[in-house]
């Protein structure tokens, strides 16, 4: 069985890179293999991670069209010759996989990507102990059940009262939608003097959230994202990969 970890969140909070930071810190403690699937449009996760992917299930079902279109794909049905590109998408690196979502085939139209996805993500998450899902703002992707049920979902925010506010509507969204999930985290990201806001008590308490994880403000993540380097480069000290090895630990892994 897969450990499954959905982020989420409003824009701009840091949802990437608390899902490459919590990749990170899975390969660190050597839950391997990670399997990493960014589901945001705005495909960023790899550079984060310091991988590059080339293709995505968006550009791929665009692929498989065309060759199919042009009788290429004779003796293969549409599906099989999907899921095969889809498989072609897949960014292999030493301790992780990548798999990216890519943007919609037409405007504002995620359907068929999604379907697709989903149809093709069960069977490749199955071959991982471990995922970590890189979600866009809100609950898209969540919502229209890509994945049926995850382990953990964290909810991504900054410590301004509009973030801490939009946690509240998240968890609501969730439980309108029916997402299922067995754990509830709230990362609260950019902390500046390692002091949490007093109305995380109150968020806690509304959301039945089963940890509050608290990210400082970090030069050296400041600069690696300045300079478009990656956070595997992160030292073994650095406070916030310290914070979520606890909080890692508190979980069980």
């Amino acid at each position: 069985m897969s450990f499954l970890i959905a982020i989420t969140g409003k824009g701009g909070v840091g949802k990437t890179t608390v899902a490459g930071l919590l990749v990170n810190r899975l390969i660190a403690r050597n839950c391997l293999p990670v399997l990493a699937v960014d589901a945001d449009p705005n495909t960023c996760l790899d550079s984060v991670l310091g991988v590059h992917a080339e293709k995505s299930v968006g550009s791929v079902r665009e692929d498989a069209k065309q060759i199919s279109g042009k009788g290429m794909g004779t003796g293969i049905d549409k599906q099989r010759l999907l899921e095969l590109k889809i498989a072609e998408s897949l960014v292999e690196a030493h301790d992780f996989d990548l798999i990216a979502m890519g943007r919609p085939e037409g405007p504002g139209c995620y359907c068929y990507a999604n379907n697709v996805l989903k149809s093709v993500l069960n069977e490749i998450i199955s071959q991982y102990p471990f995922v970590v899902l890189d979600n866009e703002a809100g609950l898209e992707n969540l919502s229209r059940r890509i994945i049926q049920k995850v382990d953990l979902l964290v909810i991504v925010t900054d410590p301004s009262s509009l973030g801490l506010e939009t946690v509240k509507r998240l968890h609501v969204l969730a439980r309108e939608m029916g997402i299922e999930y067995d754990r509830l985290a709230i990362i609260v990201n950019r902390i500046r003097r390692n002091k949490l806001p007093e109305s995380i008590a109150m968020v806690k308490e509304f959301t039945g959230a089963d940890f509050v994880v608290s990210i400082p403000v970090d030069d050296e993540i400041a600069e690696l994202a300045e300079n478009g380097r990656s956070l595997t480069e992160l030292g073994r000290e650095n406070p916030v990969l310290l914070n979520l090895d606890g909080f890692l630990g508190e979980i069980g892994l």
